[in-house]
């Protein structure tokens, strides 16, 4: 049973609203409306911000988790901000909010069970892996390596390249700006090529573009 009085508090926000490009603050603007709406008890709104955040949260806990709880877990974080959306002070921090929820809800979990993940089930990832990867290269072992990088780089590896969110998209989801994003890619990009024995200069096209 998943502990949700560990839940951080809507108002303890951990990422700043940053809007640093017209496509971000577009976003961050139409997030506003929806959660300002949801916040007032609109259903819809809140389906609508579950279709928005949705692959965000799935990459974030799929860098995290084991692969067969990453669904439930998924549940569970959106069953959080639903209960607690309302004492949210800041509608365009939407993102950032829910993702530190995602970030506590996979710690909450190593702390009961202490369980480490194989990864065997990883292969069923290998469809959603951006296709412009290697060919010879296995999903699983992508994935297990992406996984044992830096949290900041893994969050933001999984999201470009497994969930296929672009740069912009990745900074207005999670609150990090743009220039953050393009960094954590080229950083998190490097050492998953040195980790795979790939040549620095073998392009795969995952930039924030």
């Amino acid at each position: 049973m998943v502990n949700r009085d560990m839940s951080p508090h809507a108002g303890s926000d951990r990422v700043a609203v940053q809007p640093s490009s017209p496509e971000v603050e577009a976003w961050l603007s139409n997030v506003a409306t929806v959660a300002t709406a949801a916040q007032q008890g609109d259903v819809a709104a809140f389906e609508r911000l579950y279709q928005m955040f949705a692959p965000m949260v799935h990459g974030l806990l799929l860098a995290r988790l084991p692969l067969y709880e990453v669904d439930d877990v998924m549940q569970d974080v959106f069953f959080t901000a639903f209960r607690q959306l309302p004492a949210l002070r800041e509608p365009a921090a939407f993102g950032g909010w829910l993702a530190a929820i995602a970030r506590q809800r996979s710690a909450d979990f190593f702390r009961r069970t202490h369980q480490t993940e194989p990864l065997d089930a990883a292969s069923g990832i290998t469809s959603a892996v951006d296709k412009r990867l290697d060919a010879q290269l296995d999903a699983r072992t992508v994935l297990g390596q992406i996984r044992q990088l830096p949290e900041t780089y893994a969050e933001t590896l999984t999201l470009r390249l497994v969930e296929g969110l672009t740069g912009p998209e990745i900074a207005a989801a999670t609150g990090l700006t743009p220039d953050s994003v393009r960094v954590n890619l080229h950083r998190g990009l490097k050492l998953l090529r040195e980790r795979l024995g790939l040549p620095s200069g073998q392009n795969w096209n995952a930039d924030s573009k």
